[in-house]
């Protein structure tokens, strides 16, 4: 696996992502809703990768669009960090593809269109495609 690392704008929280394949073979997912796009946000995963976020402070958690999956922000500067789903004690995520220092390796992101799938069909492609993450060291009720 090889680390990647990067933080949100006022480097309270930290991510580290461990990947199978060096960041160049990856293009992130632009997701087309409405909480996404005005924040430009891209999603980087891949399901034999993990995902470790750290904070100074407790994380805010937001729910959009069908409610199943979570946004991790930061407290201080409201940095999306990732989003994620818990589905038994199972903690998915796909991180915020601007954080990492070097996001610049990636390549153009493609856009996606996930309000489009039904709730059965996010869970489905979710579980396929995400991270194992955890959050300040363990899987965190959601």
């Amino acid at each position: 696996m090889i680390a990647y690392s990067g933080n949100c704008e006022c480097g309270n929280s930290r991510v580290t992502v461990y990947l199978p394949q060096t960041l160049d073979k990856y293009h992130p997912r632009a997701c087309d809703c409405n909480f996404c796009v005005p924040r430009q946000l891209s999603y980087l995963s891949d399901p034999d990768g993990m995902l470790e976020i750290e904070g100074l402070q407790p994380f805010k958690l937001q729910r959009q669009g069908s409610n199943k999956a979570v946004f991790v922000t930061c407290h201080e500067c409201d940095t999306v960090i990732a989003v994620t789903f818990k589905r038994a004690n199972e903690l998915k995520g796909a991180l915020n593809s601007h954080l990492l220092s070097d996001a610049a390796l990636l390549q153009p992101a493609i856009s996606v269109s996930p309000k489009q799938l039904s709730a059965s069909d996010k869970v489905s492609r979710w579980q396929a495609l995400w991270l194992a993450t955890s959050i300040n060291g363990k899987v965190k009720r959601q």
